[in-house]
């Protein structure tokens, strides 16, 4: 089955904009790795001074996550964050990671 890996991140309200187009504008280098599935930036829930951000990625095993955080595309796909530039969110990313117990998927659809 298929592993998630999410970081969480808080973000301060006048940040949002920013934080956004770091993400929108950056270069992942995940397309090339091996059990690379998907990635989503996903946008939550809203407090009054902050609101909370996930990065998803979907991995075919655990072993294609791990190899992804070893590799030089990682090392790239990082070499900026929190160097240089204003920092955008509030304490330290917070991963997750979560092996698929049961995926659903629509009738017709293949599992990637």
């Amino acid at each position: 089955m298929n592993y998630i890996a999410m970081n969480r991140f808080e973000v301060a309200k006048e940040n949002a904009a920013a934080f956004e187009a770091m993400w929108l504008n950056r270069e992942s280098y995940l397309d090339g790795m091996e059990g690379f599935i998907s990635f989503s930036l996903l946008r939550g829930p809203e407090k009054d001074d902050q609101i909370l951000y996930s990065s998803h990625t979907v991995w075919a095993t655990k072993a294609n996550f791990e190899a992804w955080t070893k590799s030089e595309g990682f090392r790239k796909a990082h070499a900026r964050a929190g160097n240089g530039g204003p920092r955008l969110f509030i304490g330290h990313p917070r991963f997750e990671g979560f092996e698929a117990i049961q995926t659903t998927l629509p009738a017709g659809a293949r599992a990637a």
